[in-house]
């Protein structure tokens, strides 16, 4: 790259940084912008645009996925998890599941009353949730959008077997709640329902950000796109963020020369490198705790004891169960059957339909319980229902649904699983930086899974609910027993192939003592996370731990935002794919305020994606 200077630096290209300079380039072409990425581009990759390889991205040798390893856990049985995070422009909008699921209105609002963020409730931020969405499963839904860049369907695949019956079952199963035909409309929850995709449905395409927002403005000589490049530390002169240093990303160019280059910032720099990246950036370049950098060696420019903590994450488990030869399943598709995928890519290529246009994720419910189910869960959750759920009746505790795959490393037959994960966990982590200067140096990082025992109750509820359903599904053919607890073999709990489902009439499973051990070993072994990272540097009050504030500026420090799910101060009760996009079309805005560039509604140019 022959130019250095350029007026707004973004570093990182996820999918917050991507609408950034998406909108910003857009609003006025004239402004150079360069978004530093540190993993490859994606334009016109199959693996990328073909919704159904999200599983591609979890290969142990993934170049668009970076694994981050947390530390040993007691509350995991000594396990350490390994949390999946995309490398690649558009950052997890190019790799996640592309399962539409926006959080309930409540969860933003706290964000403005809980948190001190004026201009971040939902009255306030609902307008950008429908500007970049275009609504494809219903019209005229009050909370969507249908003029945005980026497409909600139910796929291009029909409505699949599995997601069919599991909404017969709960039809009868579970008649205390009912159905929605808009599951994320924000104000209610606790209805089953068909669940949305990221997903075009006129061209069965991933509604991925690169696609949308910065591959559309490739003539644009102004908007700069740089990949394979890894932002080391922000250069400040006199507090002013004036610039950033980088370096070759080895996994890319193994031959590069080890040297730090540099790039200058006339107005702005804007930090996006994730809930992993951002708080690391910002501690290699003197913005942190102070016990953090002395152990670096950096010399601290503002004391900011809030970068790094409250890492928070959606906790989840998805186990297994045997499914009939003639169901419609994934599973050749995720372990890239030749003939499997040559049969569909034909038909997708025709017109966007079939088995690659979805991602299998068809039915659902954003869970809260009533009153005897809150006796089930048990007394360690009761003061956290009261406190914190009691008051928002549009929280859910658990999203809980059912997809036809297992990510298991099974390798014949065929199968369907049951999802589910924590929505607000209250248990917390932190990620630190290790080095000052290598910076592929391992974080210090530590998830928090099942830390606080609300979390084992919850995915406790979780597995004998969803068990619940899976065996009364036609389809049922017993559980696939080495993904499940260890029940004993020969007690009412037992798992194993059964030639077909229970009745709808059937008691409920009991486990005895020995069966809820089971359960618990079995959960500390298997939980793992949704790939919702996010808050280590919290848009909160500084004096309470926040790193920036509603206007995205770093405390401390004058010309540097971050822009990127590091900034929510809580958990939100769904994907976090739709809250990413919400922060970037919030920070375009809130630049263009700064500079005095208008920011428009609307699509950003052609973006109708056919390979």
């Amino acid at each position: 790259m022959t130019q250095s200077i350029f007026d707004i630096i973004i570093a990182g290209g996820g999918a917050a940084g991507c609408v950034v300079a998406g909108r910003l380039a857009a609003a006025d072409p004239t402004l150079s912008i360069l978004v530093v990425e540190s993993g490859p581009g994606t334009q016109g990759d199959p693996l990328h645009t073909q919704p159904v390889r999200f599983l591609h991205h979890l290969r142990p040798d993934s170049k668009t996925v970076k694994f981050h390893v947390g530390k040993e856990s007691p509350a995991l049985g000594g396990r350490t998890a390994v949390v999946p995070c995309g490398q690649c422009l558009g950052g997890g909008s190019s790799v996640n599941y592309a399962m539409c699921s926006r959080p309930s209105a409540s969860d933003y609002d706290d964000w403005a009353s809980v948190y001190g963020n004026k201009g971040w409730s939902t009255n306030d931020v609902l307008p950008l949730l429908r500007k970049f969405e275009t609504y494809q499963c219903q019209p005229d839904k009050p909370t969507h959008g249908y003029s945005g860049p980026l497409k909600v369907s139910y796929g291009g695949a029909g409505f699949l077997q599995v997601g069919q019956e599991f909404l017969s079952v709960v039809s009868q199963y579970d008649k205390t709640r009912g159905f929605s035909e808009d599951v994320n409309g924000l104000y209610e929850c606790n209805k089953y329902g068909r669940w949305p995709k990221w997903i075009n449905a006129r061209t069965g395409t991933r509604s991925d950000v690169p696609h949308h927002y910065i591959y559309p403005q490739s003539s644009n000589t102004n908007l700069h796109i740089l990949t394979g490049h890894q932002v080391k530390r922000i250069i400040f002169k006199d507090n002013v963020a004036t610039g950033i240093e980088y370096v070759a990303n080895r996994r890319f160019y193994p031959d590069a020369k080890p040297e730090v280059l540099t790039a200058t910032a006339r107005r702005m720099v804007v930090l996006s490198a994730g809930a992993f990246g951002s708080p690391i950036v910002l501690e290699r370049s003197g913005i942190g705790a102070a016990s953090i950098l002395q152990k670096l060696g950096v010399q601290q420019i503002v004391d900011l004891p809030g970068v790094g903590e409250n890492y928070q994450d959606h906790q989840l488990l998805s186990p297994p169960y045997h499914a009939p030869e003639d169901m419609h399943t994934l599973d050749k598709l995720a372990r890239e059957d030749p003939e499997e995928l040559e049969k569909w890519t034909k038909q997708w290529k025709s017109n966007g339909t079939g088995l690659l246009a979805t991602n299998g994720l068809e039915a659902g419910i954003k869970i809260r319980p009533f009153r005897k189910e809150l006796d089930d869960i048990g007394e360690v959750f009761r003061k956290r229902w009261r406190e914190y759920y009691a008051p928002a009746p549009d929280k859910s505790v658990l999203w809980l649904g059912i997809m036809p795959v297992t990510v298991e490393a099974l390798f014949h037959g065929q199968y369907f699983s049951t999802v589910w994960y924590i929505q607000h966990s209250p248990s917390t982590g932190y990620v630190h930086a290790t080095s000052a200067h290598d910076v592929d140096a391992a974080a210090d990082f530590h998830t928090g899974f099942l830390d606080r025992p609300e979390d084992m109750a919850l995915h406790k509820w979780g597995y004998k609910r969803t068990r619940e359903i899976a065996r009364r599904m036609h389809s049922y053919r017993g559980e696939v027993a080495e993904a499940h607890p260890a029940f004993d073999p020969a007690g009412k709990a037992a798992t194993g192939e059964k030639s077909g489902p229970a009745s709808i009439l059937d008691p409920d499973i009991e486990y005895t003592q020995q069966d809820e051990k089971a359960l618990e070993d079995f959960i500390r072994r298997k939980v793992v996370s949704s790939w919702h990272s996010l808050g280590t540097c919290a848009m909160k009050r500084r004096e309470e731990g926040g790193v920036v504030d509603s206007r995205l500026n770093v405390y401390g420090v004058e010309g540097l935002k971050i822009a990127d799910m590091s900034i929510c101060p809580t958990s939100v009760s769904g994907n976090t794919y739709s809250t990413a996009v919400l922060i970037g079309e919030k920070a375009a805005v809130i630049i263009g305020q700064d500079l005095g560039i208008p920011v428009e509604d609307g699509p950003i140019a052609s973006a109708e994606v056919r390979i």
